[in-house]
């Protein structure tokens, strides 16, 4: 599956030499329209072995990782260690638009192929440099992988039980939020080219990206105390007399979202569940009669705030997620199932939005679903064109572009060039 570009950026043209920290920058480009040509080591790129695997068949052209964040990219092999590696790259920074990397900083520099070496053959390049720590500072020639960025950002110490040690979130974020701001760095130096005619190296570190996540902190900091002590991932926060708030209840298929709130809509949702478990048979005597007018989250005790909840986990436990859904929104009530792969999935809303974009795989023989691309624009298209690119599968018509011949590219493959 190849589709004609259409993107706001389809005149462009990428270089992407990322590792995984960097591999969701080139796919936003991507999705956006540019021509983005990724630049693997000979033998693929070692984050092709990154699982989960496709059928759970351990293969560098399975990589469920490498085909959802390498979608919209032609691939190409080339050895920058190799004197002729060095002399092709320079071909094709020259008739590039944007350069992304994620080397260790001065290592392309010391190659001869790095950003001030390369923009004197195209001064319109935007370069964009996508590391661990940055590319200056006492760190910043160290590794950092998700888990050590993520310590490293503070994030691991907002999640987890109260009374355990801080945790990782599951999925990577450093590389997700890294890649994010590579992309709108790249964006603006694109802007200020366009206005200037001038090219830039654009220095995005993970750790900084991702303390963007961190806009929740303070009031972390205000209602926990100063070491930031976590709430527990089922409870909503404290009030001021420490009570614990709970925000996430079980229900008979996975799990559903309420609150105990103060405010005029607050206690109206209140009400309005007390009501329905009224009528369900399912209110304890202790709780009916309640004046929600008086009650306030916010100066609880503990003691009560555990009666309400104790009543309202046992009836929502015996709710669906649909049942709850649909008083939810008949009566009032604040709160949402929470939803899991499948209800993503069968989503009515995403898909009356096409959000789901069938791409046919040949290595795979199968079809996979795709989030589309992540805005709708109304003069350019954002969406998949083309699935990840196997293991040099543009080399003949990249290095063509440049003059070289089948025989060429072959003898260059022969050599360990590509």
């Amino acid at each position: 599956m190849v589709r004609e570009a259409s993107g706001l950026l389809a005149s462009y043209r990428v270089l992407d030499l990322t590792d995984e920290s960097g591999w969701f920058c080139g796919r936003l480009l991507g999705d956006l329209g540019a021509d983005v040509v990724k630049v693997e080591p000979p033998g693929g790129d070692p984050g092709r072995w990154r699982g989960p695997f496709y059928r759970d068949e351990l293969h560098p052209e399975r990589s469920l990782l490498w085909l959802a964040y390498n979608a919209n990219k032609r691939g190409i092999t080339l050895a920058l260690e190799s004197p002729r590696g060095r002399e092709l790259f320079t071909r094709l920074v020259a008739r590039a638009d944007f350069v992304v990397e994620s080397y260790p900083p001065g290592l392309l520099e010391e190659l001869g192929v790095g950003y001030p070496q390369l923009r004197e053959h195209n001064p319109r390049l935007v370069w964009v440099s996508v590391t661990p720590f940055g590319r200056t500072g006492p760190r910043s020639r160290w590794r950092g992988p998700d888990l050590v960025v993520m310590a490293a950002s503070g994030l691991m110490h907002l999640v987890g039980s109260p009374d355990g040690p801080p945790l990782r979130v599951s999925l990577p974020q450093a590389p997700l939020w890294g890649s994010l701001y590579a992309a709108a760095g790249a964006l603006v130096a694109h802007l200020y080219r366009q206005r200037t005619g001038r090219g830039q190296l654009v220095d995005v570190s993970a750790q900084a990206s991702l303390l963007s996540a961190l806009a929740n902190a303070p009031a972390y900091c205000s209602l926990f105390g100063k070491d930031l002590r976590r709430a527990g991932n089922h409870m909503v926060g404290r009030n001021v007399h420490g009570a614990r708030v709970r925000a996430v209840y079980r229900c008979r298929d996975g799990y559903i979202n309420f609150i105990l709130y103060s405010g005029e809509a607050g206690r109206h949702s209140n009400a309005a569940l007390v009501r329905w478990m009224e009528e369900c048979g399912a209110l304890p005597e202790a709780l009916r009669g309640r004046d929600w007018e008086a009650f306030d989250v916010v100066t609880a005790t503990q003691e009560e705030i555990d009666e309400l909840e104790e009543a309202i986990a046992a009836f929502l436990a015996e709710r669906t997620k649909a049942e709850f859904t649909e008083q939810a929104l008949r009566r009032g009530i604040l709160g949402y199932p929470v939803a899991d792969p499948r209800d993503i999935r069968e989503d009515p809303q995403l898909e009356a939005r096409g959000f789901w974009e069938p791409v046919y795989h040949p290595e795979l023989q199968t079809t996979l679903h795709y989030p589309r691309g992540f805005a709708r624009f109304s003069n350019g298209a954002a969406g998949i064109r083309r699935p990840a690119p196997r293991v040099g599968e543009h080399n003949v018509e990249v290095y063509g572009e440049l003059g070289l011949s089948p025989e060429d590219v072959e003898r260059l493959r022969a050599e360990g060039v590509v």
